[in-house]
C-alpha cells in the first residue's frame, strides 16, 4: 500500500510539471496539441476545442504536446515522407514544392502548399507505415507553420511556457512541507515504539506499540538517537532491550538483528514528536528547508565526479522506496520528502542540457538574442549528448538502488 502511494505521489508531481507547461502554454496563445495522464498510446481520448484529451496506457506523469518546438527544414521531409515517396513517386512533386518554400524560408508559401501534398498523400496508395509516417509528417508540418507554434513565439513566452513546469515543482516544495508544518510535522524521533513489523527481530523478542526503551545491553539510551546508534553499530550481536511498559520495567530478548538494505535494524518504528506551525512560520520554515536541499544539491552536482558522489545517485526505483518509507511512519513526513522529490524534479529539469526544461530555456534565449531559430539538426545532436549523460545519471542510479535494495 505504501509503495502504491509513493507511486501516485510521483506520478502526479510529474503531472502537475506538465500541467505548468499546458496551462501557461494556453494563457499566452500556444495552443497544446494534446494532454494526457500518463503517457500514450491512448487508452481513452477525446478531442476539444483542438486539442487531445487522454488517458495513455504507459500510467505515470503526463504528457503535453506543445505545436511547433522546431522549426521546419527541408531535410526533414526526407525522413517523414521518405517511405511514401519509394513506394508512390507521384506524391515527390508536393512534397519538392513544400521543399522549395522552406528553402527560401518562404513559410506562407510552405503552407499555402500543404493542401495539395495533403491531397496527393490522402489519394496515394500507400502501405501501413508509409501511411502512419505520411500523415505523421503532415501533422508536423501543420503544427511547426502555424501562427501558434513554438519556436516563432517571442522569447519571453517561450521561457515562460517551458519554465512553467519546473516552477510548478518549485511551488509543491514550497507548498507540500508548509502544509506538513502547519498540519503538525513529524520533529526528533523519541524512545517510544510507534510501530513494530510482523516477522521481524522487535516482534520475535516480544516489543509492543507504546513501549518506551530505555536501556540496549544493559546501556541506558537517553533519547531515539542513542538507540538507532547502539542497533546499528552492534555488528549484528544479540541485543536485550529493557522497556517500560504500563509503569513496569521489562527486559526483552536478546535478539539478533537482520540486515536489510546495508544496515541492521530490528524491524520497528519510534514515534516522533510532532512541530506544528502557524502559516507564515510554516512556510518559512518551508523555504528554509528548500533553500538548504538546493545548497545541498549545488555543491552535489560536483560530486557527481568521484566515486563517492556517484552512490549518492538514486532512480525513480530508488526514489519510491524512500517515499514509501517515509508513508509507513506519517502522512506529513511523506508530504516533506514529496517536497523534496518535487524541488529536486525542478533543479533537475533546468540543467542547461537538452532534452530537459533548462536546455530549451538556453536555446531560446540563444535564439532571441541571435534574431532567428536553431536548426532541428542542432537540436538533435545536442539532445543526443543530453540523452547520453541522463541515461548514464540513471544507469548509476538503478545500480545504486538495486544494490541498496539487495542488502549491498
Amino acid at each position: 500500500m505504501n509503495v502504491a502511494v509513493a507511486i501516485i505521489g510521483l506520478a502526479v508531481l510529474i503531472l502537475l510539471h506538465e500541467a505548468g507547461h499546458f496551462f501557461v502554454a494556453r494563457a499566452v496563445g500556444m495552443n497544446p496539441r494534446r494532454f494526457y495522464i500518463g503517457f500514450p498510446p491512448a487508452l481513452v481520448k477525446v478531442r476539444r476545442k483542438g486539442i487531445e484529451y487522454g488517458i495513455g496506457a504507459i500510467p505515470l506523469g503526463g504528457y503535453v504536446k506543445i505545436p511547433g518546438m522546431h522549426r521546419p527544414a527541408p531535410s526533414d521531409l526526407d525522413v517523414l515522407f521518405g517511405p511514401a515517396l519509394q513506394e508512390q513517386p507521384q506524391v515527390f512533386p508536393k512534397v519538392a514544392h513544400v521543399r522549395r518554400a522552406l528553402e527560401a524560408f518562404d513559410l506562407a508559401a510552405a503552407r499555402e502548399a500543404l493542401p495539395a501534398l495533403e491531397a496527393t498523400v490522402d489519394e496515394a496508395t500507400l502501405s501501413p507505415g508509409a501511411a502512419r509516417a505520411a500523415q505523421r509528417g503532415l501533422g508536423e508540418l501543420k503544427d511547426g507553420l502555424s501562427d501558434d507554434a513554438y519556436w516563432r513565439q517571442r522569447t519571453w513566452k517561450r521561457v515562460a511556457v517551458i519554465f512553467a513546469g519546473p516552477g510548478m515543482n518549485l511551488v509543491l516544495a514550497l507548498l507540500l512541507p508548509a502544509i506538513a508544518y502547519m498540519i503538525g510535522a513529524p520533529g526528533d524521533p523519541n524512545r517510544f515504539v510507534r510501530h513494530v513489523e510482523s516477522g521481524k527481530p522487535a516482534a520475535v523478542m516480544g516489543l509492543h506499540v507504546g513501549d518506551e526503551i530505555v536501556a540496549i545491553n544493559g546501556k541506558p539510551t537517553p533519547d531515539f538517537n542513542a538507540v538507532s546508534h547502539a542497533i546499528r553499530n552492534g555488528k549484528g550481536e544479540p541485543i536485550t532491550l529493557t522497556v517500560l511498559r504500563d509503569g513496569e520495567t521489562l527486559r526483552l530478548g536478546p535478539a539478533t538483528p537482520t540486515k536489510i538494505n546495508g544496515r541492521y535494524i530490528l524491524g520497528f518504528n519510534p514515534s516522533w514528536n510532532k512541530r506544528r506551525f502557524s502559516v507564515g512560520a510554516a512556510f518559512g520554515q518551508s523555504a528554509h528547508d528548500n533553500w538548504v536541499a538546493t545548497k545541498g544539491t549545488a555543491t552535489f552536482l560536483p560530486r557527481l565526479l568521484t566515486g563517492a558522489g556517484r552512490k549518492d545517485v538514486s532512480s525513480p526505483v530508488g526514489i519510491v522506496d524512500y517515499s514509501s518509507q517515509a508513508a509507513g511512519i506519517t502522512f506529513t513526513l511523506f508530504l516533506q520528502i514529496l517536497g523534496l522529490i518535487s524541488l529536486s524534479l525542478a533543479l533537475l529539469n533546468l540543467l542547461p542540457l537538452l532534452p530537459l526544461d533548462g536546455g530549451h530555456i538556453l536555446f531560446s534565449l540563444i535564439e532571441g538574442l541571435r534574431g532567428r531559430a536553431v536548426g532541428r539538426e542542432v537540436y538533435e545532436r545536442v539532445s543526443a549528448v543530453g540523452i547520453a549523460l541522463f541515461l548514464i545519471l540513471m544507469f548509476i542510479g538503478l545500480s545504486n538502488d538495486i544494490g541498496r535494495l539487495g542488502g549491498g
